[in-house]
C-alpha cells in the first residue's frame, strides 16, 4: 500500500471489532489449511474441463479462505471468477491489522506474498462491486460488499458462466435467509452445490459432519445439495428437483423480462475468435482489447492516426480520481468502483517485469479538490457532509493540512482523495495495447480512416477510401469524437465538448506543487518539466486550432480558484504552448457502454406505442430495437481515466457472456439506449 501525506489513520475499528466482524473460520492451523486446500482442489478437479470457472463465497472472513482459492489454482489454463459476498465493507489498512495482530499467515508463509498482492490492490470499504484482476486475468475476484441480499438480488444471472459451486462461511452461515438462499439459485448453475463449515471441534476431528439443519433445510429447499466442505467428493451431476428447478427458472425470467429494455450482446460463440473489431485508438479501445485479451479473444483495432491516443487520450496528463454526489447515487457508486479499478490497472500494467512492461508515467500523489466560489463551496460542503465517505476514497482537510498536502499555499480547507493522482493517458492506452498484443491475437492497423460501416447477414463490413474490411461477427465503436459519424449511430444524444489544456513551465514556488488540485479548473504537479492547466469547455466547437482566450481563461481560473497566492505568478503562459481536444459528453455523465440502438425502429415501435399505461408496460418488457452485432464504448467525458477500463471491462465480460461486477440499475444507467428508454419508460413523448 502507498504511504499517503497528512493521511488520517485509516483503521476505524480497533481489533477486537474486526475479528467479530471478520472471524476467522478456526484456529488457522496446519490442520484445517491441509482440509481446506484438499477442498479446494477437488473444486478444481471437478470442473477442470472449464475455461472459466465461476465459484461464489459468502463471508470473508479474515480473508483466508481467498488466499487459499488463489493458492490452490493450479491449472494454468483455466481462469477462476470468484465472488465473495460481506455484509461489512473493510479497507485494505483494516485487513492488514486482521493479519498483523492474528498467525494466520505466519503459519502458511505461502500466503504472504499473495496477502501483500491483495493489500496493493486496495480494496475499499465501499459498497457494490469491486473487481480486482491478478494474474493477466486468470484470478478475478469480485468483492460484493453491503447487505447480501441486495447484492445478490442485484446482479444478472450469466448462462454461459453461472456460479458452479458455493462456500459458505460458518458466522454468517444461520444469518442467510430464504432469500438469500433464492437468490443465490438464480445465479447456479442448476448442478451447483454447497459447501459449508461446520464448527471448529469438527474441523479438527475425524467426527461426522454436524451441520444446522435448518440451514440445510433451506438449501434444499432451493434445490441445492449441502454438504460440509471437509466431506465426500464434489458432486457435479447433482440436479434438482423439477419443481425446484422451474422456480429458478421462474426467477430468471421475471429478471429478463423486467429488464428487457436494457438488451444485452449478443454472446460470442468459440467460433467467433478474432471476429471482433474495434474503431477507435484511445484508451477506451486499447482497454476493451485488453479486458478481451485476458479471456483469450483476439480483436482488430483500426485507428484513423498514424499513432495511438492522439485524440482525447493525447494530453500529457489526467486526474484520476472519482465523482462523487452527495446522495452517493448509481453515477457516485459507479465511479468508484471505476475508478479503483483504473487505478489496479495502472498498478498492474506498471508492475510487470521491466521486459515486457511499457512505462506509463504516473503518479498517486493525490487529489485535493477546493471550492472556488460561494456556490461551489456550498456543493463541496454538501458532498464531503452527505456521506460517511470512508477515507481511503476522500476526507475533509482543513486550510492547513491543505497547504501541507500540495506543499504550496492555498489557504483554502479542502477535500482530498488520497488514492487519486495523475497518469499519462496515451502511455496508459499504449501499455494496455502491448499487454493486450501479449496475450491474444490483438492487432492494431494505423492510419485506416473508417468511412462507412454495413450490416450484411455475415456480419459488419468497414469501408475505408481504398477498400472493405470485414466481415466481422461483433463491431465496437470506440472512436471518441466520431463517435456518432456513422448512420447507424448518429443520433446518439451526446454532444463534443472541445479541452484546450495549457502546458506551464515548472519553476519557483509552482514547481514545489505536490497534489492535483481541482478547483475551477485543475493544476498538475509537474511532469518532465511542465504542469498541465486546464481545461476549457467549448460545446460543438467550430475549430481545433490554438486559441489565445482560452488560454488566458485557464489562468484567469486558478486565479478565481487561489485568489492573491504568489505561486500564481510563477505561472508563464507566455509560450503559448498547449493541446486541444474533444471529450464526448453525455447529459447525465454517465459513459455509453453496451449494445448500439436502433434509433429508427425506436421511433416506429413509438408510433404504435406511446403516452398510455399500456405503452409503458409495453417498452418496460420488449427487448429494445439494436443493431446486431454493434456496440457503444464511449462518451467518457472528461473523466475518461477514471470510467474507461472498467467500462470497456464490462462490454468485454458482456460480449463473453461472463458475470459483469456491476448491478442491473448502473447497467441500464450505461446503455446507449437510455436518453430514449428512459422518457419512455414514464410514459412521457419523446
Amino acid at each position: 500500500m502507498t504511504a499517503e501525506p497528512n493521511k488520517p489513520c485509516q483503521i476505524k475499528r480497533d481489533y477486537q471489532q474486526l475479528i467479530n466482524l471478520y472471524p476467522a473460520t478456526a484456529d488457522t492451523d496446519a490442520h484445517y489449511l491441509s482440509k481446506l486446500s484438499i477442498y479446494q482442489q477437488r473444486v478444481f478437479e471437478a470442473h477442470s474441463q472449464q475455461k472459466l470457472l465461476v465459484l461464489g463465497q459468502i463471508g470473508l472472513g479474515n480473508g483466508l479462505e481467498l488466499l487459499s482459492w488463489w493458492r490452490t489454482q493450479a491449472n494454468p489454463s483455466q481462469r477462476l471468477l470468484l465472488k465473495v459476498f460481506e455484509p461489512n465493507p473493510i479497507n485494505a489498512y483494516e485487513l492488514k491489522s486482521l493479519w498483523d495482530q492474528s498467525t494466520c499467515l505466519t503459519k502458511e508463509p505461502e500466503l504472504e506474498p499473495l496477502a501483500q498482492r491483495l493489500l496493493h490492490a486496495e480494496p475499499a470499504a465501499i459498497i457494490g462491486c469491486q473487481r480486482l484482476i491478478f494474474d493477466d486475468g486468470r484470478f478475478t475476484i469480485d468483492l460484493h460488499f453491503g447487505d447480501i441480499q441486495s447484492q445478490l438480488s442485484s446482479l444478472i444471472h450469466s448462462p454461459l458462466h453461472p456460479v458452479q459451486h458455493w462456500l459458505v462461511l460458518p458466522h454468517l452461515q444461520n444469518g442467510l435467509n430464504k432469500q438469500n438462499h433464492w437468490q443465490m439459485a438464480k445465479l447456479s448453475d442448476d448442478s451447483a452445490t454447497i459447501a459449508t463449515i461446520a464448527t471448529i471441534a469438527t474441523i479438527e476431528s475425524s467426527e461426522s459432519c454436524v451441520l444446522n439443519e435448518t440451514t440445510i433445510n433451506h438449501f434444499q429447499a432451493c434445490g441445492f445439495e449441502v454438504r460440509d466442505f471437509t466431506c465426500a467428493e464434489i458432486q457435479t451431476n447433482h440436479q434438482p428437483d423439477a419443481i425446484l428447478l422451474h422456480e429458478r427458472h421462474v426467477l430468471r425470467q421475471q429478471d429478463a423480462k423486467a429488464y428487457a429494455f436494457n438488451p444485452m450482446a449478443a454472446i460470442l460463440s468459440s467460433a467467433a475468435q478474432s471476429s471482433i473489431a474495434i474503431i477507435g485508438g484511445g484508451l477506451a479501445s486499447a482497454h476493451l482489447a485488453l479486458s478481451l485479451a485476458e479471456r483469450g479473444q483476439g480483436a482488430q483495432i483500426f485507428c484513423k492516426d498514424a499513432e495511438l491516443g492522439q485524440g482525447a487520450s493525447g494530453n500529457r496528463q489526467g486526474a484520476i480520481y472519482p465523482l462523487l454526489t452527495p446522495e452517493n447515487d448509481e453515477l457516485s457508486r459507479f465511479f468508484q468502483q471505476a475508478f479503483l479499478f483504473s487505478r489496479r490497472r495502472v498498478q498492474a500494467l506498471t508492475s510487470a517485469p521491466a521486459s515486457n512492461q511499457t512505462p506509463i508515467s504516473h503518479d498517486f500523489c493525490g487529489v485535493l479538490q477546493t471550492a472556488h466560489d460561494e456556490r461551489s463551496q456550498l456543493r463541496l460542503d454538501k458532498i464531503i457532509q452527505g456521506q460517511p465517505w470512508p477515507s481511503e476514497i476522500a476526507y475533509a482537510v482543513d486550510a492547513e493540512q491543505a497547504n501541507a498536502i500540495a506543499k504550496i499555499n492555498l489557504d483554502k480547507p479542502g477535500f482530498f482523495y488520497p488514492l487519486g493522482g495523475w497518469v499519462c493517458p496515451f502511455e496508459y492506452a499504449d501499455a494496455a495495447i502491448q499487454k493486450a498484443m501479449q496475450l491474444a491475437d490483438v492487432s492494431v492497423s494505423l492510419n485506416t480512416d473508417i468511412l462507412a460501416i454495413e450490416r450484411q447477414s455475415d456480419g459488419w463490413v468497414l469501408l475505408t477510401e481504398k477498400e472493405r474490411l470485414g466481415p466481422f461477427a461483433q463491431l465496437v465503436l470506440a472512436n471518441g469524437r466520431e463517435l456518432t459519424q456513422f448512420d447507424a449511430s448518429n443520433k446518439l444524444q451526446i454532444s463534443p465538448f472541445r479541452g484546450q489544456v495549457s502546458h506551464v513551465p515548472a519553476q519557483f514556488q509552482l514547481s514545489q506543487l505536490a497534489t492535483v488540485l481541482c478547483a475551477n479548473g485543475y493544476l498538475t504537479p509537474s511532469h518532465q518539466g511542465l504542469h498541465c492547466l486546464g481545461a476549457s469547455y467549448v460545446k460543438e466547437p467550430k475549430h481545433l486550432n490554438f486559441c489565445q482566450q482560452e488560454q488566458q481563461e485557464n489562468l484567469m481560473k486558478m486565479h478565481e480558484s487561489y485568489p492573491n497566492q504568489p505561486w500564481l505568478e510563477d505561472i508563464d503562459m507566455s509560450g503559448n504552448n498547449a493541446r486541444v481536444g474533444v471529450r464526448m459528453v453525455t447529459r447525465d455523465h454517465f459513459p455509453m457502454m453496451g449494445c448500439a440502438p436502433d434509433v429508427a425502429k425506436i421511433l416506429e415501435d413509438y408510433e404504435q406505442h406511446q403516452l398510455t399505461k399500456e405503452s409503458r408496460h409495453y417498452w418496460q418488457t420488449t427487448p429494445a430495437p439494436v443493431h446486431q452485432g454493434l456496440y457503444i464504448l464511449g462518451g467518457l467525458g472528461s473523466r475518461g481515466l477514471s470510467s474507461g477500463p472498467l467500462a470497456a471491462e464490462c462490454l468485454a465480460a458482456q460480449l463473453c457472456g461472463e458475470p459483469i461486477p456491476l448491478d442491473k440499475a448502473t447497467l441500464c444507467k450505461l446503455n446507449p439506449n437510455r436518453m430514449w428508454l428512459r422518457k419512455l419508460l414514464k410514459g412521457k413523448s419523446l
